[in-house]
This record gives structure tokens, C-alpha cells and sequence, in this order.
């Protein structure tokens, strides 16, 4: 049977011809959506990637409260060392170190061909951190030119570098001679008398141990500095404060090798070593310490790590330069879920923050390796971000089994820490513009602010 067309009115077929029109693009649209779902989906899939929020801007200085001023120094005090980098250091040439306000020589990062340099990547060295402080304050959006503005008196001094070009010096008075200028001239500016220099403070490159030598403990070459009265009134910025007598002393972080200039690099980094696969259930970088009680954890560490086909072992000493070499350091850090960081010559170690910036989740052994150094860095909750077993607890004898048996729920909640807490213990660019997050001068500077204001 055949149906004949009907002849329809044409205000109902314009009507028909509209709603199928219609019809056709709303499901053209709703494929489109579902068809976008699936890309992001797959190939952006939820929580992989850390994200840092540019329409959050970092915290102002307005909303910090605060304004630092940077003194006008003699050159003996910080640019006139660096002119005599050949002998800044007994030990090696700093010459290579000073370049680039104190980032060192371009290097390619984790996993990049030998021949290519990255912008953001320097072989830094970890006593350095004074100079990259300078360079970065000098640039700080919070910096202030007026004196009678200023909330925080920034005193720059590269007192690490001058202390180890006389470790040597037998001579007392020649080797606090430079210490002993730079408090007599600190002292004699009209805005200390303001507060009596509570709101001034200088940033070290070097452990607190390197000055403030004692008249009952072997002398290793250390200068006065810090026992000085007048820097006793100062807030003290350093690697490594002194636990007991180190009032005024504040903690932070040792200079690593990532330096970003923009968000973007700092974001990318974070995506890339979340992802990094880590076939090492914990590592060891280092070497044997002779004649220290706090480093005795060392030789039990090197055995364990050694007889263990779970860890990776770089050996650190003599003839053993890979220690040196941060794309062996980096990758051994980035193959490994726990990075063991034992004391050595001091309590605290640069490889602390290596290991925050591999995404390695840090094993310490003293409660002096960060605990007690970087508050204002780290979170209050230690089991947020680390481990700890105490060096001479029966656990230290057995780390393997002791890591091995953390609920893997939680080891990875605090990957997620330690790739969060990248930024704020970064060292950024001292030419960086486009950061949109906190560095670790702005973290510092910041605290700083508040710790001067509620003690004043």
C-alpha cells in the first residue's frame, strides 16, 4: 500500500524545517561536549597534575605588611670578595660558583641531552645561598628605597664566602678583622638606633657553626661573627642555626640546582618528577664520617643501603665524583620513594632539599637535620612530608623493613607534600618577574616580617 504526500500548510513545514534544524545542532553540540570529555578525560585524567593558580596571586606586600630596605654596602662587605673568587674558598676554585649572581654554570636538567642547557638548571653550589638571597632581594617587588618605609634592614654581607677563604688563618685578629668592620659599621647607621637593630638581619651561606668559634671547643677556623653583641641584636638568616644558643638564628633552605624564572617552569617541574617512575624503595648519597658521634648512623646506613636490592647507593668520597655531578644526584633522588638523610659534618645537608626537589620523600635520623632548622619552611606535622627513626634506636638497624611497612596510602599522601612543597624552598631567579608563587625568600622575608613585628 503506498501513502500519499500530503500537501501540509507552509507554516508547518517552515515550523518542521526549523525544529530539525534545531534538533541537528543541539545534538551536534551535545556530541561535541561528550567527544571534549573524552579528551580531557583520557588524556589529562583527574590528580595527575599539580597545578599552581595564577588568578591567585602570591601574597602581596601590602597584605605582608611589610617593606625591606637594602643597605648600601662597602664593597669589602659583598661584590669585593666576589673579585677575589680564586681564593674565596681553601678548598676548591669559586670562580665557576660566583657566576650568575651565585647560580654557577648552566647545566641540562634530569633526563635532558648532555649537550642542552635549560635556563632555569645551574650546577650551584650549596654554600651559595647568601649571594642568590642578595641577588633576589635586590629585585624584590617588596624592596623599598626609603629607609623611613622600611619594616625589615637588610644587611647584605657574604660572610660564608669571606669565612671560608680563612679557615686557614692562624692569626685571630686577622680572621675576625672583616667580621669585626662590618659590626662596627652596621652599628653606626643612623636607622639602627630605630630599634637598636631588632628589625636588621643578614643571610648566611654557611652553618652558624662557622661563626661563633668557641675559646672550650677545637678550633676548626671559624670567625667571631655571631658572637658579636651587635649581631646578637640582628635577626640571623643561615643553612644551619645553632639548636641551643641560635635566639635570633632562623633556618633556610640550602641553595639546589632548579632556579625557575616563571610559573610555568616551576609547574612543569612539578608535573614531571610526579610522574617519575621509582623503582627504589629508598637511596643513600654519601660518604663515611670519621671522628663524629653524629655521623656514626652513616656506617650503619652504607651497610644497609649496600646489602639491599630495594636501595640505591651513590658512594660519596675520594675518587667517588658523581656526588658532585646533579644529574647523578637528581636521578638517583628521582628513581627512589625514600631518600635517607643521615648528619654529616653538621647536622643539616644540602641533600635535604635535593631530595625535595626529586620528589623523594626525606628519612631523617637527628631531629637537628630539619626539625629544629626550617620551620619556617616545612609543615609543623613532620609525618606530613618525612621520616623519622632516631639514630640510635633499634629501628636504624632495620630501615628497610621499617619503610617497607608504611601503608602505601600514606607514602603517597606525602609525595604529595614534598611535590607541594618544591616552591617555597626554591631559590627562584634573581631576574624572575612571572612567578605567581612563593619562593624561598619570599617565605622568608615574609616570616621574618612577623617574627620582627611580634618582637619589637
Amino acid at each position: 500500500m503506498f501513502f500519499r504526500k500530503q500537501n501540509l500548510p507552509s507554516s508547518w513545514t517552515k515550523k518542521e524545517k526549523h525544529n530539525k534544524s534545531t534538533h541537528k545542532y543541539t545534538l551536534f553540540f551535545f556530541l561535541f561536549l561528550f567527544v571534549w570529555f573524552l579528551v580531557l578525560l583520557f588524556w589529562f585524567p583527574p590528580n595527575r597534575n599539580v597545578k599552581i593558580d595564577v588568578n591567585k596571586a602570591k601574597v602581596s606586600c601590602n597584605i605582608a605588611n611589610f617593606s625591606v630596605y637594602v643597605y648600601d654596602m662597602p664593597t669589602e662587605f659583598n661584590v669585593g670578595l666576589v673579585e677575589d673568587c680564586r681564593h674565596l674558598n681553601i678548598y676548591t676554585d669559586m670562580c665557576p660558583h660566583v657566576a650568575n649572581n651565585g647560580l654557577g654554570q648552566p647545566i641540562s636538567p634530569l633526563g635532558s641531552p648532555a649537550e642542552t642547557t635549560w635556563p632555569s638548571w645551574f650546577a650551584t653550589h650549596q654554600f651559595i645561598a647568601e649571594m642568590i638571597f642578595h641577588a633576589r632581594v635586590e629585585n624584590h617587588p617588596c624592596r623599598t628605597r626609603d629607609p623611613r618605609r622600611a619594616s625589615l634592614f637588610y644587611v647584605p654581607f657574604y660572610g660564608g664566602l669571606h669565612a671560608s677563604s680563612k679557615f686557614r688563618e692562624l692569626n685571630l685578629t686577622a680572621r675576625d678583622a672583616l667580621a669585626v668592620r662590618l659590626a662596627d659599621f652596621v652599628q653606626s647607621q643612623p636607622w639602627w638606633k630605630k630599634n637598636d637593630g631588632r628589625d636588621h638581619f643578614i643571610a648566611l651561606g654557611r652553618t652558624a657553626w662557622d661563626f661563633m668559634r668557641s675559646d672550650d671547643a677545637p678550633d676548626f677556623g671559624a670567625n667571631c661573627l655571631l658572637n658579636l653583641p651587635t649581631l646578637t641584636n640582628m635577626s640571623v638568616m643561615t643553612v644551619e642555626r645553632n639548636p641551643w644558643k641560635g635566639a635570633n638564628q632562623h633556618g633556610i633552605p640550602y641553595a639546589s640546582y632548579f632556579h625557575p624564572s616563571t610559573w610555568q617552569e616551576m609547574s612543569t617541574w612539578q608535573n614531571n618528577i610526579k610522574r617519575a617512575s621509582r623503582p627504589n624503595l629508598f637511596s643513600f648519597i654519601g660518604g663515611p664520617r670519621n671522628g663524629l658521634e653524629k655521623a656514626a648512623i652513616r656506617d650503619r646506613l652504607i651497610s644497609q643501603c649496600a646489602g639491599s636490592n630495594r636501595c640505591e647507593l651513590l658512594q660519596c668520597g675520594p675518587g667517588h665524583y658523581k656526588c658532585h655531578e646533579p644529574g647523578q644526584v637528581l636521578g638517583v633522588m628521582s628513581r627512589s620513594v625514600f631518600c635517607l638523610q643521615a648528619p654529616g659534618d653538621s647536622f643539616t645537608r644540602r641533600s635535604t632539599f635535593d631530595s625535595v626537589l626529586a620528589g623523594c620523600i626525606p628519612v631523617f635520623f637527628s631531629p637537628h637535620t630539619a626539625y629544629t632548622q626550617y620551620k619556617w619552611f616545612f609543615p609543623e606535622d613532620k609525618r606530613e612530608y618525612s621520616v623519622f627513626i632516631d639514630e640510635k634506636s633499634e629501628e636504624s638497624t632495620r630501615i628497610e623493613d621499617v619503610l617497607a611497612r608504611i601503608p602505601r596510602e600514606r607514602v603517597e599522601r606525602m609525595r604529595e607534600k614534598v611535590v607541594e612543597l618544591i616552591p617555597r624552598v626554591t631559590y627562584a631567579h634573581p631576574n624572575a618577574t612571572d612567578l605567581w608563587f612563593d619562593d624561598a625568600v619570599d617565605v622568608a622575608l615574609a616570616s621574618l616580617a612577623k617574627h620582627v613585628r611580634e618582637n619589637l
